[in-house]
């Protein structure tokens, strides 16, 4: 085990010490540091970060909950969150016995996990003129623990610790100035040996999508990488002043990859999100160049946020198909050790670890024509398409919501399989010009009106497929008619969860795909399942409430039942074995 393996436990242990004294009902022994180690494999007893441990698997190492027993699957206990505007959209954490989460607003629960009995729960003091008047506000995509705090961002631009035992806060950080620059924090933090780790919003809006790196004790931020034009390489391929609003933001968590002491983050698109250079945009248009480090795959060093490498997926993206969704697995094959990414426009890349050097490319979903092809060999786009101001024909496939969505997929390190959602739609697009409104406070920066449309194959639908991570040859798939939004979870019990738009929870067989337990929980899902062990006994726990950008595209598209399905509800439900 190196050093930062040593440190990262450590904290682990910390945090862990703490909560031994808030849940005295659980009867186990407090969680040793070895299982309670983030870069393990699988997520055992607990759920220390957001995707479960840092190679991101989204996969629980437990088995009591098994294809022989789902079936006798029921629910334990639910939690319902106060002011659950546009749903639930986090994924729980869980160390101890203990499950926390948030909700819209950057509220935060502190929950028994075998009764749901509350700890505690806190409420920051939000600019509520400012959340108004943000576009994707107020929900919140989840939280980090580490150094015996609870991390949330606000979409105030805010990073806030609180006590893991009693919720109080510890520090208050004002990173953004968000009435000017329109953006917050809406992602989860990522605890980093002794940094907290994140992301701001960015795409669309008019700033330079920067990722910070915060003293996890103290709240000092210590460093600051900008997405846009972050260096001097970078700055080249921002024509004019076009850097000063790029947009970017690398909006949802990143990974750490403690062997080589690099943290993986992806960025989102630049601004204007539509361009209308067309085949000219290296020269002109409103921003011209590659529009380094926007849409790509970033590697930092989280102790003093420089670049160590990265990789552009989408050179100038046009399309706002962004690298800020898509977690980072880290596998190891054929003597490799790789890392596999997923982008928005429905493409899979495969990276080396130590360079960000593609390794293959592979497209996730049928329905894409904003390119040909990608090189499996290179990254290089072939046949791209980019457009001049007025009416795109034929329509843009995928659509601005993705062939691939922020939701996590889960990879399983007991039969090598990788589960990805993947979402079959296109849009009909005008392209119009636009100029930066940074006054009185910054605009989004679109460049377009859109409609989603049916692709030409048939109506827009989702499916499941469980596939090989590194060539992407799919072993099953289970289709939807609708595109579920909810992330995946994998398990040691041989079992993949999903949970759906119309709000039913599905258990399949992994190897087969066969479905082997349904539950419906009366709304659409949006957030990132987990499963956990709290008294000896196995959970999965699975927010349900509707309601994002993506899921607002869903009355046009589908009209019941999504039209009469509330956005401003939600539930924490939890599933456990019948006794």
């Amino acid at each position: 085990m190196t050093f930062h393996e040593r440190y990262v436990v450590g904290c682990a242990a910390v945090a862990v010490a703490a909560l031994v004294t808030v849940s005295p009902t659980h009867a186990q022994a407090p969680t040793q540091p070895q299982e309670a180690a983030l870069n393990a494999e699988a997520a055992q007893n607990d759920w220390p970060t957001y995707h479960g441990t840092y190679k991101s698997y989204h996969y629980s190492g437990l088995d009591q909950i098994n294809t022989g027993n789902v079936k006798n699957l029921e629910v334990a206990w639910m939690h319902f969150p106060e002011r659950a505007t546009r749903g639930i959209q986090s994924t729980p954490l869980v160390l101890d016995g203990v499950l926390y989460y948030s909700g819209s607003y950057s509220r935060i629960w502190a929950l028994d996990g075998a009764t749901g009995k509350t700890i505690w729960s806190y409420t920051p003091e939000l600019d509520e003129d400012l959340v108004s008047k943000q576009t994707h506000s107020p929900y919140n995509r989840g939280i980090a623990i580490g150094h015996g705090n609870l991390y949330v961002g606000t979409v105030d631009g805010r990073l806030i610790a609180l006590d893991l035992k009693t919720g109080k806060p510890v520090w208050d950080t004002k990173l953004l100035d968000s009435k000017k620059m329109t953006v917050g924090f809406t992602g989860a933090p990522l605890v980093v040996k002794d940094k907290v780790i994140i992301g701001a919003q960015g795409g669309e809006w008019l700033y330079r999508g920067p990722i910070f790196g915060v003293e996890g004790k103290t709240g000092a931020k210590k460093w600051e990488f900008f997405t846009v034009a972050g260096t001097e390489e970078a700055m080249k391929t921002w024509g004019g002043d076009s850097w000063r609003t790029g947009g970017g933001g690398g909006w949802m968590p990143g990974t750490y990859d403690a062997e080589t002491n690099t943290v993986w983050w992806g960025t989102g698109n630049p601004s204007p999100l539509y361009d209308w250079a067309g085949a000219d945009w290296k020269k002109s248009g409103p921003r011209p160049g590659e529009n380094l480090y926007t849409t790509s795959v970033i590697a930092l060093d989280p102790d003093t946020g420089k670049l160590k490498f990265y990789h552009q997926e989408l050179p100038h993206d046009a399309w706002d198909f962004d690298s800020a969704v898509g977690e980072f697995v880290m596998i190891d094959r054929g003597g490799k050790k790789l890392v596999v990414h997923a982008n928005k426009g429905g493409y899979i890349f495969v990276y080396d670890r130590s360079n960000a050097k593609v390794e293959n490319v592979w497209p996730l979903v049928k329905n894409i024509n904003f390119v040909k092809s990608i090189d499996p060999k290179t990254g290089e786009l072939i046949g791209r398409r980019d457009f001049a101001e007025g009416k795109v024909d034929p329509p843009l496939c995928p659509a601005i919501m993705g062939g691939i969505s922020w939701n996590s997929g889960a990879y399983s390190p007991k039969n090598g399989l990788f589960y990805r959602i993947g979402q079959e739609w296109c849009m009909e697009l005008t392209v119009e010009k636009t100029t930066p409104v940074l006054e009185p406070m910054a605009q989004l920066n679109i460049g377009a009106t859109f409609k989603a449309v049916a692709p030409p194959d048939g109506p827009a639908r989702g499916h499941l497929s469980a596939r090989d991570p590194v060539t992407g040859a799919k072993k099953w798939e289970v289709n939807y008619k609708y595109p579920p939004l909810a992330s995946v979870l994998a398990t040691a019990g041989n079992l993949v969860f999903v949970p759906d738009a119309e709000g039913v929870v599905h258990a399949y067989n992994a190897d087969t795909g066969e479905e082997l337990w349904s539950r419906n929980n009366g709304m659409g899902h949006n957030a990132g399942i987990i499963s956990y062990m709290a008294g000896g006994k196995q959970y999965i726990a699975v927010p349900a409430g509707w309601g994002s950008l993506v899921a607002d595209e869903f009355v046009a598209l589908y009209g019941e039942p999504f039209k009469s399905m509330s956005k401003n509800t939600g539930a924490l439900v939890v599933f456990a074995l019948r006794q």
